[in-house]
């Protein structure tokens, strides 16, 4: 591309330079999967988000993290699909429209179910137009050719098949059992979907009174409301206190039931008083003790939590409201003899913030167990799930290896409707993927499946499964990367592992990106309740996409958490800033140079050998951290190559060649800059997309977009660690000199003597070739290099490697002062030779560390014994003046 003139604007906007941009990659289809044969797929899956409302830092962090993964291997050459969608999520979705109607003074049952749904459709299509401007805002890499919702058509068949499959396997079945109950939501929850607090509450003590009035025996409940459905007291068969009562009846008190004593292993002889009150419809241990001994379910509470008719005189009362009278009532009748304060662990409904009851009904389950077992016998395999952190797998087994029966059914109008129906004369029960022939005689079930089971299949169903010959399922599953938060790893990772090893006989994803949450700044969870939260889009109007995205996937390792902070978003602000001024200065410099004039060919300054060292090292760094997913150390590998070397030290190196009148030099320097600032633009790209095109665009390039630009190699024949090696020395000087002239006060435009003292041949002529940078960075007035030289009086002084420095500095340094230096000095020379030199005897270190850090610790101990010896050479000198 030509650059007759150039389009960056005097100052970095990230406002300015991101409009416009993402609309442009759309147009321009680089987002779009191939379907390349000659290139091999690369598919990640969206975690499809809820549309619900808008989208928070979590999804910014996980979508970003996603977006450089692809972004980097589009770059790399793979055919790369990344597939957007969004969930239904039934409960949270049917929550808000729920909540809309009843500020219009209605509910869904004034609607009925069809209207209600039709609403709900309404709400969805707005809420998924502000999550598409929110992946817009982010500059989301997404294939949109491909959007899929867990509700269209295609993903609902991927539903009906499986349901119906795991139906005639025997894996789905429907019965009683005991389930967590919303009283508020009125649906059934998953285990998962339950979060437990711990709760001031009671043990209420009390005496059933045996039948045959020989005595009573003590139970104690944390709800005594519950008591009115009791149907045994259970105690241990070996106990014997109580084996004598065994087969006996106790009066159930207020009731005046009659119901057995039964003996059962269950029960812990040594809690409490060793007996326990049986309640088989509202306790999943009672149901389970229920079973082995036929006890009748008697359910006391209606959905809504309020007492049913089978709670006597406390029915239509509230759960809560009936637990106070009942205590009052049994107090009263001299059964409740003690109650004593208990924490306990109480679970409430993610959704709704209700208690949550355990509740007998009749539901639909997965039979886990041997699902579960293929999932875990996977992990065994080489084709296994890769979790990162692998720490997480341990997570993820022991809760496989400990589950129940996944309870599917809810409640709900806003979801896949089971495909069940009930014969309306006989009650047969007909499961299919439509509705049988002669529908009249038959109802559909009117529940509908829990949104994870429509979530568990999202890897395979957005391909076109079941349809074997979809061409999307054939190229791109499995997918190879899945990137979420520790947090539903049960949820969702799990049910994804099991499903599609059952449907695709093959695991879903090749690696599991497990990143944490977002807190705030002081640890805290972020919470509407705490006002702590911050909305990412404001982030952006602020400081840009980049700015957030580049702090979201650097600020932490896999796996941990990530403490927000508007400070560290600013010093990225900042740093863009520095790679836009940077980038700037060197366009301003390359003449309208074109692609075809770069040539690298030409003689080359120790700097410019140096910065394509360097620039080979940071893509070899990058590109094997990044396949890591360690985007953290990526960050500091890019930060430190972009801020110090290219920057601070090279462009301004630059700037000699580029004005003297050497046209050679210049050239050859033009051509260094364009071809180092388009190698860091795409290694940068995957992380601020935004900046790096538009710098890229105006860069000499022969491309469309930078999207689809090739990833940097590393050129071999750029390494040159002689280059490198000069490179430090002339640094470390420079460095030297700038320290000494800031602790005597002297400003760099105040010209000095200059004096280094070169310890070899090597070094001598590798100052002497480039003592221009001396000249220039160091500003002698005089600079003297010479491999014996008569050390001046009255001189600060410094060592480097291979190098002493003197600056005869006679009128400005105080020599009590400069000695007190170098003692601090010799101090830090000489911790350094004692820590090396313990290394170095240790045993253990020498014979079992690699034979090249060995090497390195030696080396080490040379250069700092040499630096202890000539610091302490230069005190004597100076307390002999």
């Amino acid at each position: 591309m030509e650059q007759n003139e150039l389009a960056m604007p005097t100052k970095y906007e990230p406002q300015r330079i991101e409009k416009g941009r993402y609309e442009w990659w759309l147009n321009g289809k680089y987002f779009e999967a191939k379907d390349d044969a000659e290139k091999e797929p690369y598919t990640i899956v969206i975690p499809p988000p809820n549309v619900t409302g808008k989208l928070h830092l979590g999804h910014a962090w996980d979508t970003t993290l996603q977006d450089i993964l692809t972004r980097m291997k589009r770059m790399q050459g793979y055919d790369v699909l990344w597939l957007p969608g969004m969930d239904h999520a039934g409960i949270a979705t049917q929550a808000k429209v729920e909540e809309k109607l009843r500020e219009e003074g209605k509910s869904r049952y004034d609607l009925g179910r069809e209207k209600f749904v039709e609403e709900t459709w309404k709400w969805k299509e707005e809420y998924a137009d502000h999550i598409r401007q929110q992946w817009a805002k982010l500059g989301l890499g997404l294939d949109y050719s491909r959007e899929r919702f867990t509700l269209d058509e295609g993903l609902s068949k991927a539903v009906r098949e499986v349901f119906v499959s795991l139906y005639e396997k025997g894996l789905i079945y429907r019965g009683e059992y005991i389930i967590n109950w919303d009283p508020v939501t009125k649906t059934a929850l998953s285990d998962i979907e339950v979060i437990y607090k711990d709760v001031q509450g009671a043990f209420y003590h009390m005496n059933y009174p045996l039948a045959d009035g020989t005595g009573a025996i003590e139970v104690a409940t944390t709800r005594p409301e519950t008591m009115l459905g009791d149907t045994a007291v259970a105690v241990h068969p070996e106990d014997e206190r109580y084996k004598h009562l065994i087969g006996k009846s106790v009066i159930l008190p207020i009731i005046g039931r009659e119901i057995p004593i039964v003996a059962d292993d269950y029960v812990d002889k040594d809690f409490g008083s060793g007996a326990v009150k049986i309640t088989p419809a509202h306790d999943p241990n009672d149901f389970e003790i229920g079973n082995r001994h036929n006890l009748e379910r008697v359910l006391v509470m209606n959905e809504d939590g309020t007492m049913n008719k089978n709670a006597g005189k406390y029915a239509g009362m509230d759960r809560f409201a009936c637990r106070k009278q009942i205590v009052k009532d049994l107090q009263a009748d001299g059964v409740l003899f003690q109650i004593e304060d208990h924490m306990h662990s109480v679970g409430h409904s993610e959704r709704s913030g209700a208690v949550v009851e355990p509740y007998l009904s009749t539901q639909w389950f997965v039979k886990m167990q041997p699902l579960a077992d293929a999932a875990i016998d996977l992990q065994k395999q080489e084709e296994k799930v890769n979790f990162v952190p692998d720490r997480f797998e341990k997570t993820y087994l022991h809760w496989m290896e400990n589950i129940r029966d996944w309870c599917i059914s809810r409640q709900l109008w806003w979801g896949h409707r089971i495909p069940a129906w009930y014969h309306k004369e006989t009650g047969e029960v007909y499961v299919g993927h439509e509705a049988p022939a002669d529908e009249e005689n038959w109802k559909q079930d009117e529940d509908v499946l829990d949104t994870w089971f429509s979530s568990a299949l999202w890897p395979f169903s957005t391909m076109g499964w079941p349809d074997p010959e979809a061409e999307d399922f054939k190229r791109y599953y499995p997918n190879d990367c899945l990137v979420t938060g520790y947090d539903i790893i049960f949820f969702w990772v799990s049910r994804m592992i099991f499903q599609g090893l059952e449907f695709t006989e093959k695991r879903p994803f090749k690696d599991v990106l497990i990143h944490g949450l977002i807190r705030a700044e002081d640890g805290r969870k972020m919470s509407k309740s705490l006002g702590n939260g911050v909305d990412p889009m404001d982030v952006i109007d602020q400081y840009g996409a980049d700015s957030l995205r580049y702090f979201l996937a650097t600020g932490s390792s896999p796996g941990q958490d990530l403490r927000f902070s508007m400070e560290k978003i600013e010093s990225v602000w900042n740093f863009a800033n520095k790679i836009w001024n940077a980038s700037r200065f060197a366009l301003m410099n390359m003449d309208g140079m074109t692609f075809s004039e770069i040539d690298l060919n030409g003689e080359k300054s120790v700097a410019d050998k140096w910065i394509l060292t360097r620039l080979n090292d940071t893509i070899e760094t990058v590109t094997k951290l990044a396949d890591k997913y360690e985007f953290g150390e990526v960050g500091r590998a890019l930060y430190n190559f972009i801020w110090d070397d290219l920057c601070d030290w090279y462009i301004e190196m630059a700037k000699l060649p580029l004005y003297s009148e050497d046209e050679a030099a210049k050239k050859t320097t033009r051509s260094v800059l364009a071809y180092v600032l388009d190698n860091t633009m795409r290694l940068l790209h995957p992380f601020m997309p935004f900046i790096s095109e538009e710098i890229w665009q105006n860069l000499p390039h022969d491309g469309e977009s930078i999207t689809v630009a090739a990833w940097p190699q590393v050129n071999e024949q750029f390494t040159d660690q002689s280059a490198a090696s000069e490179m430090k020395l002339l640094m470390d000087i420079i460095r030297a000199v700038r320290n000494i002239r800031a602790e005597v006060n002297t400003p760099m435009s105040k010209k000095i003597k200059l004096m280094l003292k070169a310890k070899d041949t090597e070094t001598l002529a590798a100052l002497e070739e480039n003592k221009q940078y001396i000249e220039r960075f160091c500003n002698p007035e005089e600079l003297t290099i010479a491999a014996d030289l008569q050390t001046p009086e009255k001189s600060m002084t410094a060592v480097v490697t291979g190098v002493e420095l003197f600056l005869p500095l006679a009128d400005l340094i105080n020599i009590d002062e400069e000695i007190a230096r170098l003692e601090k000095e010799w101090e830090k020379w000489n911790k350094e030779v004692d820590r090396v030199q313990k290394k170095l005897s240790n045993e253990k270190f020498t014979s079992k560390a690699p034979q090249a850090v060995v090497d390195e610790e030696r080396a080490k101990e040379k250069d700092y014994v040499e630096k202890r010896a000539t610091v302490e050479t230069r005190m004597k000198e100076l307390k002999s003046m």
